[in-house]
């Protein structure tokens, strides 16, 4: 079951809560030096300004009201300073008014501190130096930069957040502190602290886990912080620890897993106030802990002389298994096979070298949801350039050729490798469920912050507790976590429920969990620095993604300073903006109008309004990605804009040099090595990036399905085939396989056990693809819940043996330069030849030799035996979504047709003609070409009831296939109105 991270602690909205406050750890000079500062910076503010006002100016105000003459006076010297004088008095009054809030609720541990009206950065200061105050007593959660001020950003209706380094969801493991609620304060200090362990003499220590009651969750970060003064250091825990026998039986694997009850044998020099030295001389340590202690002791296999220093940690280049981090994602401890992304933390190094074998771009491959909405898109796409083409004066869009090759040809291949569909429908079902229920129940919807999809589960983290959740969602660790396991979640019907988190987009992984940020929802700016490069490619990743994404009905994504070319992904939701200046001048326009919109419809939230029915189009997000450097006037603009942008459902990510932006609530670092910091909340991620290669090669894909759809100039109306088929009579095939209808193969023994239908399964998928299959994405294909290198090759050698060999001894199955699978020429599909027949028809042989035209048209029709792999089992050809043939075939089935009706035509037979679009309607039942030419041939024949018959029958068809849910395509109604002006009868009115 999935182990998770520690992000966001939060208190409630309303009413007095415990806040959870850390432990008090050992402090450093430093932190007297800074607590120091802050209580002589707080004196001078609090008592020496007002002093110094009161001694050298005096009571600045008039001691009578003035008079009109008085008013009329010109300003001197003297009134122009007790003017000012009056604005540094109401400044005062007002920071002072902050440091009493913020003392109040550190010292109280009691609720969330309330803003003081137009404070703004006087707040920021006084919590600043209250924090540095307090920090040599008692801290709290709000001390603590980070999400906690995601929080503080929101107004009083939205004020109920303080975040903490937390556990995020799914700690399953420890059942007892599963579902905590709000934490208490520890008195202790951080609880049972235990130390030294048996042998006194080696000068070894301990520390045991704690459980969370009344505080946080422990990590080896915050250990390595209190005991070792530096949070980096916590490798050296992990490696004095890691795969050793832990009084509950299990044993430490990951740096990101530790559980209450283990015990962390300490390097030599920790230190703290909180550890003991000799357990054994200890009273105040339970029997049972020295014992756990001393025996874990004896099994120690480190020699205790080797930890002077603690042991070395990993040099330039070395990829920690677990990253350095102090938030920990769900980790699912017996992940499924194949659910674990190439290129993430816990994989093997047999299978991330796998990746460079053929070069193949890993970062695609490692970005589940990005790939599936860009395969989604792509394919969409590609489907509307074939209408458009079959549509057009040239037609016959049916033989478009969309392979793509060389780097375009290895991003789609990653895409097919990387692709998550399963999880992007299960986030999609259980966010516009939880809408649906909740909006049933009367209920609004909870501000989430971020999710986290893990194998078996996926987890929101909400701003503040928002009660039970519907069913089946649970509670997760705290009431600010709901949970949902992924087996639970029911399809949603599509009933125009809005989507309720549009916003959503990966940043990385850790561990087997990827991290959501809801970007609108932050209340502020999400600022990232880094080199220029890494911050565009993750800038480019996330508007990749949420242009694309499946989970997201309408939002608005707008890019300044990079991307331009990522319109070709969604015009419909990505827009370029070319400066600051403009987009700032934009912004401020559109702040206004979502302030009086919210207003008007008595809302107080996009979330309001978004809940239920998708009708609420005004409270779709706006998010604006900067990759350019604002200036300093200009970061004031976006940051006073991104102030109240929460509410309003804007996001703003921006690129920066600068180590604080104005206005950032959220400081995020990509590092050159791909790892996504964020310092202040204690989270580390590996980075879902786009980079520049990869950029390219994704938009050369769009590029590539949007120009096929431009009419060739020499009017030709198809792309010749990819693999043309000899259909003389010496090009007999080896093989031959039916894909076009009920799946048949012919001249090879069929495999007896129970591999056969992975064979057959194998050999359908390369024969689709004549160009070559990659080795990994026939893998992802057959087993889209991933398989191992060792079975992926030994389905290769048993398909290649079932194929075996053509007569001069050459395998059928072959390897190419690229290491793409391919097929011998003798090996051949009855859709190669319907291909191959239907080009020699209308582009070779038969273009000005009727007979010959007739006859080839004639043969090609005959092999349009029904839909594509017509029986396929259930369960099995899941990749055929991923594939744009399942458009090509009605569509080339259409062209053949047409073309053969459109020679009987000229040939004065109409009956003929409609035989032939007849039997085209059984593989192509929605194409309105079909449908008009088999009108004009009805009316051809002069037959007034077989024409009143078969458009009878084509209004019947058509409320068939839409359910009565729309009438006729135009053209087909003007056509019907043309040549049967009384079609519109009781049976069309009835239909």
């Amino acid at each position: 079951m999935a182990r998770t991270a520690r992000t966001a602690r939060n208190a409630p909205s309303s009413g007095p809560q415990p806040r959870p406050l850390p432990r008090n750890p050992q402090r450093t000079f430093g932190d007297f030096v800074k607590a120091f500062f802050a209580f002589v910076a707080l004196a001078v503010l609090l008592i020496g300004v007002p002093g110094s006002l009161a001694y050298f100016v005096g009571w600045p105000l008039p001691h009578e009201v003035p008079s009109l003459e008085t008013v009329q006076e010109p300003i001197t010297a003297t009134v122009f300073i007790k003017v000012l004088t009056v604005v540094v008095w109401l400044a005062w009054a007002q920071f002072t008014a902050c440091v009493l809030v913020e003392g109040k609720a550190e010292l109280s541990g009691v609720g969330m501190p309330s803003r003081v009206p137009g404070a703004g950065p006087s707040q920021l200061l006084a919590r600043q130096l209250v924090a540095a105050l307090l920090l040599v007593g008692a801290s709290a959660a709000s001390l603590t930069p980070g999400l906690s001020q995601l929080g503080n950003a929101y107004d009083a209706n939205h004020r109920g957040t303080v975040a903490a380094a937390e556990q995020t969801p799914g700690g399953r493991a420890d059942a007892d502190h599963h579902t905590q609620g709000p934490r208490a304060v520890d008195p202790t200090g951080g609880g049972e602290r235990v130390g030294k362990g048996a042998k006194a003499e080696k000068n070894t220590k301990f520390y045991r886990i704690q459980p969370p009651e009344g505080r946080h969750h422990d990590t080896l970060w915050e250990i390595a912080e209190r005991h070792l003064d530096d949070g980096l250091r916590y490798k050296e825990i992990y490696e004095l620890n890691k795969d050793r026998l832990q009084p509950d039986g299990s044993k430490l694997s990951k740096a990101s897993l530790i559980r209450p009850g283990w015990i962390m044998e300490m390097p030599a020099d920790a230190h703290g106030g909180d550890l003991v030295e000799m357990p054994e001389e200890a009273p105040e340590v339970p029997r049972e802990v020295r014992e756990q202690i001393q025996e874990y002791d004896r099994n120690s296999p480190h020699g205790h002389e080797e930890q002077g220093g603690g042991v070395q940690q990993p040099g330039p280049g070395h990829a920690d298994p677990a990253g350095d981090i102090h938030t920990k994602p769900p980790v699912q401890e017996q992940p499924q096979p194949g659910e674990q992304q190439p290129g993430q933390p816990g994989e093997t190094a047999e299978a991330a070298d796998s990746g460079d074998e053929f070069g193949l771009p890993e970062a695609l491959i490692g970005a589940p949801l990005l790939a599936a909405g860009l395969l989604a898109a792509l394919g969409r796409r590609r489907r509307a350039t074939l209408w458009q083409a079959a549509l057009s004066a040239v037609g016959l869009g049916g033989g478009i050729d969309f392979t793509p090759t060389g780097v375009a040809a290895n991003a789609q291949d990653a895409l097919l490798v990387g692709a998550d569909p399963a999880a992007v429908r299960d986030l999609d079902n259980a966010l516009r469920g939880l809408s649906a229920d909740l909006a049933e129940a009367g209920r609004e919807l909870p501000v989430v912050y971020a999710a986290w999809l893990a194998t078996g589960e996926i987890h929101l983290q909400l701003a503040a507790p928002a009660g039970q959740p519907p069913a089946p969602w649970q509670l997760g660790q705290d009431e600010t976590f709901w949970r949902v396991p992924r087996g639970d979640i029911r399809p949603h019907p599509q009933d125009g429920t809005a989507a309720p988190y549009p916003g959503l987009a990966s940043l990385g992984t850790l561990d087997d969990a990827r991290l959501l940020l809801n970007l609108e929802a932050v209340p502020g700016i999400v600022s990232l620095s880094g080199a220029e490069a890494d911050r565009t490619a993750v800038m480019a990743s996330l508007a990749a993604e949420l242009a694309t994404n499946g989970w997201s009905d309408r939002l608005t994504i707008t890019l300044v300073g990079f991307g331009h070319e990522l319109g070709a992904l969604a015009p419909t939701r990505v827009r370029h903006v070319d400066t600051i200046a403009a987009l700032v001048e934009t912004m401020q326009a559109e702040t206004r109008q979502r302030r009086g919109a919210l207003g008007a419809a008595g809302h107080d939230s996009v979330l309001t309004g978004r809940t239920g029915r998708s009708e609420h189009t005004q409270h779709a997000p706006h998010l604006v990605l900067l990759a350019d450097e604002p200036t300093g006037r200009q970061a004031d603009a976006l940051a006073e804009l991104a102030a109240d942008s929460g509410r309003l459902g804007i996001g703003y990510l921006i690129g920066t040099s600068r180590a604080e932006l104005p206005g950032a609530t959220w400081a995020l670092e990509i590092t050159a090595d791909g790892r996504l910091r964020a310092p202040l909340l204690g989270l580390e991620l590996t980075a879902q990036l786009l980079p520049a290669a990869q950029h390219r090669a994704v938009v050369e894909l769009f590029a590539a399905a949007d120009s096929d759809a431009t009419p060739d100039p020499d009017g030709a109306p198809g792309a010749r085939p990819p693999f043309m088929v000899d259909i003389t009579e010496r090009g007999r095939p080896a093989v031959y396989a039916r894909l076009v209808g009920p799946y048949e193969v012919m001249g090879l023994e069929t495999p007896e056990d129970e591999r056969s239908p992975l064979l057959h399964e194998a050999l359908a998928l390369l024969l689709l693809h004549r160009e070559g299959v990659h080795p990994r994405v026939l893998a992802s294909g057959l087993w889209p819940r991933g398989a191992t290198e060792d079975v992926r090759d030994a389905l290769i050698d048993r398909l290649r043996g079932w194929l075996g060999n053509d007569a001069d001894g050459a395998p059928r199955l072959r390897t190419d330069g690229t290491g793409r699978l391919t097929l011998a020429a003798s090996v051949v599909s009855d859709l190669d030849v319907l291909r191959t027949l239907h080009y020699e028809a209308t582009q070779g042989r038969g273009a000005r030799r009727a007979r010959l035209r007739e006859r080839l048209l004639t043969d090609a029709l005959a092999l349009a035996r029904g839909p594509l792999l017509a029986d396929r089992p259930e369960g099995r050809y899941a990749w055929l979504t991923h594939e744009i043939i399942d458009a090509q075939l009605p569509l080339l089935v259409a062209d053949v047709a047409l073309a053969l009706a459109a020679h009987h035509q000229e040939a004065a037979a109409p009956a003929r003609a409609m035989e032939a679009l007849n039997t085209a309607l059984a593989t192509a039942p929605t194409d309105e070409r079909l449908w008009n030419e088999l009108l004009r041939a009805a009316h051809a024949t002069g037959d007034a009831e077989l024409l009143r018959s078969t458009a009878d029958g084509l209004v019947s068809r058509n409320h068939d296939l839409n359910g009565g849910t729309r009438g006729l395509p135009p053209r087909t109604e003007a056509l019907l109105d043309e040549l049967l002006p009384s079609w519109r009868g009781p049976q069309a009115a009835a239909n």
